[in-house]
């Protein structure tokens, strides 16, 4: 089997994941515990959601945008069997802040929005800052990568786990419950 029909077959794992995150997400206003760091992280889903159905070359896009209330509209896709392949996010830890798209056959980050900080605000070429800035910026995506990481954990370990048929129970009637 080449790596393309490997990705192809293996799809399924980054979209059950980005649905499983938006559930997530409304399920408590926004917030998810991270068993793994002791904290709440905020992960809002924003006004862009791309969804897929179909098969091989006759697999086809919906693209979805607006306001979160008019993402009703990628819910009842869900609903009729679409698989959520895209959606832009506002993840928030600490006293940081990101905006992300991220893209589920990959698990790729795209169009990451930095937080602000003390670093950027600073106007000095001086080569100490600006190495200084370039740490921090590199450390703040290691960051966001890791708390991505720490959420695709939590979902591996429901999904395999004997807790995943309640927690799948859960997300269909959350997602017949938009259409209602």
């Amino acid at each position: 089997m080449d790596l393309v029909d490997l990705i192809d077959e293996k799809r399924f794992v980054g979209q059950e994941f980005l649905t499983w995150l938006w559930f997530k997400s409304e399920e408590r206003g926004g917030t998810i515990f991270l068993p793994e760091a002791g904290e709440d992280i905020q992960l809002v889903f924003e006004k862009h959601m791309m969804l897929e159905y179909g098969e091989g070359e006759n697999r086809e896009k919906l693209i979805c945008r607006g306001l979160m209330t008019e993402l009703q509209e990628a819910r009842t896709g869900l609903a009729m069997g679409k698989k959520l392949e895209q959606a832009r996010m506002l993840l928030t830890r600490g006293e940081y802040e990101w905006n992300l798209s991220f893209k589920a056959t990959l698990m790729e980050f795209r169009n990451v929005k930095p937080p602000k900080t003390m670093g950027s605000a600073e106007e000095g070429n001086d080569p100490e800052a600006v190495e200084g800035r370039l740490l921090e910026h590199v450390s703040l995506h290691e960051m966001v990568v890791r708390t991505v990481d720490q959420l695709f954990r939590m979902f591996l370990d429901l999904r395999i786990g004997s807790g995943w048929a309640q927690e799948l129970t859960r997300m269909q009637a959350w997602v017949h419950k938009a259409k209602a």
